[in-house]
């Protein structure tokens, strides 16, 4: 089926599709939460949050090479409200009233506090990395007539996650870190979050076949307006 095809469903949207989106959105907020631990293994420092983020890029995966860059782009807009609405929750949590009996309000801000810097660098990278994902992704797909499924799902996670670790660490840490410490975690965030979606094609392979299929979409964005800000498009 054409892109107009997936488009033209948008007004009922399967539960495949739902599902795909809650699982996106979910691992956007639970990455985000859990980012506040670092840990260390082979030598590599990371936050925790690169355990569970990845999934949100191969979902962007999935939601672009079925359903086309213009259903992806509502969805990464979305898991950016989603992420805002969190953290206003999080930050009102703060600042109300802690009971007189709750000894724990320095523990909630150390663990859940973000400072304002953290935030922006947190939902710029986001935006950036994500449209840069879904926008090579399907401009490949039309490149390559919707072969080599591998090539745009590692070749725009490569892109859209260097940029991601980029813009965030940049942001987050520029004149706090030495320059050598900043480009170290941005390598390192951006190898391991690559090779995680490497990692995972197969499975992303059978998802993606396997919804192809079953909504009988298979978009092609050949005439899409990429422009990340159209959500109506």
């Amino acid at each position: 089926m054409s892109r107009q095809g997936a488009v033209g469903r948008r007004e009922g949207y399967s539960l495949s599709f739902v599902v795909v989106v809650a699982l996106f959105v979910t691992t956007l907020i639970t990455a985000n939460i859990t980012a506040v631990k670092l840990v260390g293994f082979w030598g590599l420092v990371l936050p925790a949050g690169v355990v569970v983020f990845p999934v949100s890029y191969i979902c962007g995966d999935v939601l672009t090479e079925v359903y086309g860059y213009r259903m992806a782009r509502r969805v990464i807009w979305l898991g950016f409200l989603c992420n805002l609405l969190a953290v206003a929750a999080i930050y009102l949590g703060q600042v109300l009233p802690a009971a007189p009996f709750w000894q724990d309000q320095q523990a909630y801000e150390t663990i859940l506090g973000y400072t304002w810097r953290l935030l922006a660098a947190s939902f710029l990278a986001y935006l950036i990395g994500e449209f840069a994902n879904s926008y090579i992704l399907a401009r490949m797909k039309v490149a390559t007539n919707g072969r080599w499924l591998w090539s745009r799902t590692i070749g725009s996670t490569f892109v859209g996650q260097g940029l991601d670790s980029l813009v965030f660490v940049f942001l987050a840490f520029v004149g706090i870190i030495p320059l050598g410490a900043m480009i170290s975690a941005i390598v390192a965030q951006w190898l391991v979050k690559s090779a995680y979606e490497a990692l995972a094609t197969p499975l992303t392979y059978v998802v993606v076949n396997r919804l192809k299929r079953a909504e009988g979409v298979d978009a092609y964005d050949r005439d899409t307006n990429f422009n990340p800000l159209l959500v109506r498009g």
